[in-house]
């Protein structure tokens, strides 16, 4: 397939066929979600769990996130690379350009920014200077201490009109997607709405514009044994991982991923 760029994404809104997005940390699996024809490689901070076995994301660093880069981008032949900020990488507009650009210059596309409307300054000046944004709401593992756990946001009106507000808010500043995580099925379907950049869900129903989860729960593999209500396990009835990764490109494409029962009420 032709390169994947901003402007594909957009393209893909426009002509309302979902957008896949899988998070990827190193060359190999990069290879095989290409073949599959993912069309977003999320090199997320996630790997703080799944990677390193640590209980959350926070002990991840900028230097854990450029290493994972650069090895995804190896592996990478037409995928959009987008890469998480890692925690207190934003605390700052200086933290959050230098290690900004740290990313992009291991070979990330795009970052990605996990808060609300108070990024909306760093987002700008982002943009300005050439680096893609995806501002991630809803749940923000980051900031898991805050919200008491990992639990649904936007459940109330008053949530739910401030997450609208600030999802207008953050495209008017320049991001380039949203990303919204463990949000109730129909504001997330008001904000896809509202707004004319790309939408990504996890949690968040089958109404956004595409659909992202985590490579390794998709592929049936934790270390807890937890297993989040919004995933599924595509290597159920698959002889190989490729064929797994196929099925969920397949099934987003086809919107019969995510069912009602992966997504939340308000």
């Amino acid at each position: 397939m032709p390169a994947i760029t901003l402007t594909t994404l957009q393209s893909l809104k426009q002509k309302g066929e979902k957008i896949t997005m899988l998070t990827c940390y190193d060359a190999t699996f990069s290879h095989v979600c290409n073949q599959a024809g993912v069309e977003v490689l999320l090199v997320g901070d996630s790997l703080g769990m799944v990677l390193q076995g640590h209980d959350s994301t926070l002990p991840v660093t900028t230097r854990d996130m450029a290493y994972h880069v650069a090895s995804v981008k190896r592996g990478n032949q037409d995928a959009l690379i987008l890469a998480d900020l890692p925690f207190m990488a934003n605390a700052t507009t200086e933290q959050t350009l230098n290690n900004s650009a740290q990313l992009m210059q291991a070979g990330a596309h795009m970052v990605k920014v996990e808060g609300a409307v108070w990024l909306a300054e760093s987002i700008r000046l982002l943009a300005e200077r050439g680096i893609p944004v995806c501002a991630h709401m809803g749940l923000t593992p980051q900031t898991v201490n805050v919200l008491g756990g990992y639990k649904v946001q936007g459940r109330n009106e008053t949530q739910a009109r401030q997450m609208r507000a600030d999802a207008i808010a953050l495209e008017q500043a320049g991001a380039a997607m949203l990303l919204l995580e463990c949000v109730p099925s129909e504001l997330a379907k008001e904000i896809t709405h509202a707004v004319k950049i790309p939408v990504i869900g996890i949690g968040a129903g089958s109404d956004t514009d595409g659909q992202v989860l985590v490579l390794h729960d998709m592929l049936g593999l934790s270390l807890t044994g937890r297993v989040p209500k919004f995933v599924k396990n595509f290597m159920t009835g698959q002889p190989d991982i490729q064929s797994a990764i196929s099925a969920y490109v397949a099934e987003v494409k086809a919107v019969s991923f995510p069912g009602t029962e992966h997504g939340f009420s308000a």
